[in-house]
């Protein structure tokens, strides 16, 4: 009676567990349910177009407000090119942060052996933004010379769309929210204006990135690579509310399965336990020791 008691003890905390299990996740798989919207992520995205040609003629802005040609900033370094927007409220931050720990590690410095060019996807930001941004970044990297290698655009909707469409990168502008629908990601190109190489994510391993630098300096172009959809959209203008990016909704699923992994353990070793002490009952009564 007393090891059926406990049994029943046993699974009733295993079946408290789960109800309790159940419930804590609930409101986050329905965050999940309502962060998919269709029309708007089947629009979204970066499409690999490896060995196209930039178009260098594009008329920008730097963060010091003179005019620029995106061709500026090619010519004799590879350049790693990043299409965000600087007052993107998610996914933008996490990209950029990805970027510099992952340069870090890397004996190659910014604005010696290769460059990087941020470009605004928003043609309301101006050069004034794009000075704070830079000057962020460029401390929290930490090297000399940097500031010459790394730029921050701002532009026009034509040359901005002209840019984007050369990269692939596919966006959708909420006007409601005024945010910006994006997926993450990030290239390198040849000092030719050619798109060698794609980085999906926002995190860049640094010897993935010293590879796809030293190709990209040689003029080799990479081969097409796996697209990790990470969204930027938090704002849903059909229902006026604001909801968790795919990059949240991807967290959430994953502390989800930690949450059910650890139950899992749990009741395996509850139910070893229990065989053990059954076992050492049976040699108890039998007089074996």
């Amino acid at each position: 009676m007393v090891r059926l008691g406990g049994m029943i003890n046993g699974w009733a905390l295993a079946a408290l567990v789960a109800i309790a299990l159940q419930g804590a996740m609930a409101p986050l798989l329905r965050a999940q349910s309502q962060s998919a919207v269709p029309d708007v992520t089947s629009e979204i995205g970066i499409d690999q177009k490896l060995d196209s040609q930039l178009p260098l003629g594009l008329e920008f802005r730097d963060e010091a407000g003179r005019a620029v040609h995106l061709g500026d900033y090619f010519g004799t370094k590879p350049v790693i090119l990043v299409m965000a927007y600087y007052g993107c409220p998610m996914l933008c931050t996490t990209v950029l942060n990805g970027v510099v720990k992952g340069l870090r590690p890397l004996k190659l410095d910014i604005g010696k052996e290769f460059n990087v060019l941020t470009v605004s996807i928003n043609p309301s930001e101006t050069p004034q933004l794009a000075s704070e941004k830079k000057a962020t970044y460029i401390k929290t990297y930490n090297r000399p010379g940097a500031a010459e290698g790394w730029h921050f655009l701002t532009g026009e909707k034509g040359a901005i769309d002209s840019l984007a469409l050369a990269t692939g990168f596919r966006y959708v502008h909420d006007q409601n929210s005024g945010q910006y629908a994006h997926a993450a990601g990030i290239m390198v190109v040849t000092p030719g204006g050619r798109i060698s190489r794609y980085f999906y994510g926002v995190e860049y391993a640094a010897e993935d990135l010293r590879l796809g630098l030293v190709k990209a300096s040689d003029g080799e172009i990479g081969t097409m690579v796996d697209e990790v959809k990470l969204l930027c959209f938090d704002y849903d203008p059909m229902t006026g509310k604001y909801k968790y990016s795919a990059l949240a909704v991807n967290l959430v699923r994953g502390a989800g399965i930690l949450m059910l992994l650890g139950f899992g353990y749990f009741l395996y070793r509850m139910m070893r336990t229990s065989r053990v002490a059954r076992a050492a009952v049976k040699r108890a009564e039998s007089g074996v020791v």
